[in-house]
Order: structure tokens, then C-alpha cells, then sequence
């Protein structure tokens, strides 16, 4: 089974940032993403990043401003979130696929963790 565990989450205003980490041990074999989902609204894929350091995807919504990336060497996964704006609040989900390719595909998203919250507010 795979576990991915999130962390990070929390409040700030608007332009500010916030960083959130997920930790997992599948992170040199899966496709590795952050997904998003407000109240009343549908889970959307925000960045993924495919596994040992290959290209990431993004979001318009949130191009320019979110940066995700992986350390390898401490299994972990991070978004980096700047310029934040109140539309990003949101329950924050860290996911992983296989196969190691084609991560841009969100829909095939099908390992998750338990979320954290991230408020923003104006």
C-alpha cells in the first residue's frame, strides 16, 4: 500500500507563501502530484513532477507561482506556493501514480494522502 503523508498546510494572506511537504517511499517510481479541492467545488490536479527529477506540470491557474519539486534523498515531495491568493483555499491532497510517465494525466491519479488545509485570506 502507499502511504503519503502531508504536511504544511495552514493560513496566510493574500501574496503570501506557504510550503507543504509529502513524505512517501514511492517517490523514485511514481508520478507525484498535488491536487486541490474546495468546499462545493471538484478535486483538480494543481503541479506533478514525474519521478527522478523529470518534467513538471502545472496548473494555469497556478503557473508562476507554485513550484513543485522532490528531494530524493529525504523522499519528500513539496509544493511551493507564492503570491498566494484567496481563490487557493483549499484542502490540499499529495497523490502518486504509476507508470513514471505521463503525469500531466490527472484523471489516473489513484494513490492519496489525507490532506491538509491551506486558507488564505484577503
Amino acid at each position: 500500500q502507499v502511504q503519503l503523508v502531508e504536511s504544511g498546510g495552514g493560513s496566510a494572506q493574500a501574496g503570501g507563501s506557504l510550503r507543504l511537504s509529502c513524505a512517501t517511499s514511492v517517490i523514485k517510481t511514481h508520478c507525484m502530484a498535488w491536487f486541490r479541492q474546495a468546499p462545493g467545488q471538484e478535486r483538480e490536479g494543481v503541479a506533478a513532477i514525474s519521478a527522478r527529477d523529470g518534467p513538471t506540470f502545472y496548473a494555469d491557474s497556478v503557473k508562476g507561482r507554485f513550484t513543485i519539486s522532490q528531494d530524493n534523498a529525504n523522499n519528500t515531495v513539496y509544493l511551493q506556493m507564492n503570491s498566494l491568493k484567496p481563490e487557493d483555499t483549499a484542502m490540499y491532497y499529495c497523490a502518486a501514480k504509476q507508470p513514471r510517465f505521463w503525469c500531466n494525466r490527472f484523471a489516473a491519479y489513484d494513490n492519496w494522502g489525507q490532506g491538509t488545509q491551506v486558507t488564505v485570506s484577503s
